[in-house]
């Protein structure tokens, strides 16, 4: 009777153990924290202007799209995968800013279209085609507005950097030379998203 008892016991142990384990592989992004009142607020209002360009654009993809959020500490997730079809994010990862966008003495961030100026420059991109550039395959940006139509002669893409931290932080994070650089766990999800889409996806980064 013991013996059966104490079959059961190690069976439960067990099988305890395995599903604690299984959640755990599948565990695919981070402890994440939750968007305020006022960035749901205003990623929603890039979400309405960009649902209005891509249905008027056959061109590109109508299913997603990447929204960067710069009033956002790098430290937190700020780059969005968001679901277009049913209104909600369904990825999001840490991602840099241009060196040139330092926070200044008023606590706020610079941006610019102007050559080696190291800043982000916000507005509407297309992601283009992928090539083998310095840190490995990335993706060329081309600006859809006034705001960032600068970004093929600047070499503004988008890349990966295993310097860029996977983790959520509590202070900033490192600076890009004003591309859009990201984790490369992080970027192997954006990566696919990419090359699956038949249609250029659009990202829109803002502040």
């Amino acid at each position: 009777m013991r013996r059966i008892v104490f079959t059961l016991i190690l069976i439960g142990t067990l099988l305890l153990s395995f599903t604690i384990s299984s959640k755990n592989l599948g565990k695919k992004t981070s402890e994440t924290s939750e968007l305020n009142d006022l960035a749901e607020k205003k990623l929603l209002q890039h979400v309405a202007r960009l649902k209005e360009l891509v249905s008027k654009n056959p061109n590109y993809n109508n299913e997603i799209a990447f929204f960067i959020d710069m009033e956002i500490m790098s430290g937190k997730n700020r780059f969005f995968v968001y679901d277009l079809k049913n209104d909600k994010i369904i990825d999001q990862g840490l991602v840099t800013q241009g060196f040139g966008s330092r926070i200044d003495s008023a606590g706020k961030l610079k941006f610019s279209n102007e050559n080696n100026s190291l800043c982000t420059s916000l507005g509407k991109y297309a992601i283009g085609n992928s090539y083998n550039g310095q840190y490995g395959k990335a993706y060329k940006l081309y600006g859809l507005d006034p705001t960032n139509n600068n970004a093929i002669s600047r070499n503004i893409v988008l890349h990966k950097n295993i310097k860029v931290p996977y983790e959520e932080q509590d202070k900033p994070i490192g600076y890009s030379f004003g591309c859009p650089m990201i984790n490369d766990i992080y970027y192997s999800r954006i990566e696919k998203r990419i090359d699956d889409s038949k249609r250029n996806i659009v990202l829109d980064i803002y502040y």
